[in-house]
């Protein structure tokens, strides 16, 4: 739960406030799993503070929350074209990928349960950033990660929003 916090503050995902007049915070709670190695046993134990982005209305607490998602189909074909031309594959996650998503909404959350600061707690946290949960938060991601990667000379796949491709001389990189 600290690890989450103190990824949560790097990433300046929130400020504390007085609540707004008339405004009612979303509510957020705990989720825990235990992630597991190839062999079964325990690599380590996540928790992760989400949203209850079910309690957000349309037009207030989000306005959009359509992002692209990459078919099988463009998977299957970056697949066959690494094994027919015998390329380099390299793939990653990012960590707490949808802290990267900016919002454009103010959404305003309660306090996370069990880390409240004596004298801090009629405070809110102002969302800046998205935290799973959240309707707009895969949205606010694919606009980060489109933004970035299309400032580095990537270009987008016009049938498969989701695949993009880079040219450097002979060389690529999907």
């Amino acid at each position: 739960m600290e690890s989450e916090l103190d990824s949560m503050k790097n990433n300046q995902v929130w400020d504390l406030v007085e609540p707004p007049e008339g405004v009612k915070p979303i509510w957020c709670k705990w989720v825990f799993k235990t992630k597991r190695a190839s062999m079964g046993n325990i690599e380590r134990f996540k928790a992760r503070l989400v949203a209850k982005g079910f309690t957000q209305k349309e037009g207030i607490g989000y306005k959009e929350t359509f992002s692209p998602v990459s078919t099988k189909d463009a998977f299957r074909i970056v697949m066959a074209l690494i094994a027919q031309y015998d390329l380099f594959l390299h793939q990653m996650d990012v960590k707490t990928a949808f802290l990267n998503g900016r919002l454009d909404e103010e959404i305003y959350m309660v306090q996370y349960e069990g880390f409240i600061k004596d004298g801090e707690e009629h405070l809110v946290c102002k969302l800046k950033k998205s935290i799973y949960g959240l309707k707009q938060a895969s949205r606010q991601w694919y606009l980060r990660f489109d933004e970035v990667v299309s400032s580095q000379g990537f270009m987008e796949n016009p049938v498969d929003e989701y695949i993009y491709l880079k040219y450097s001389g002979t060389n690529f990189i999907f």
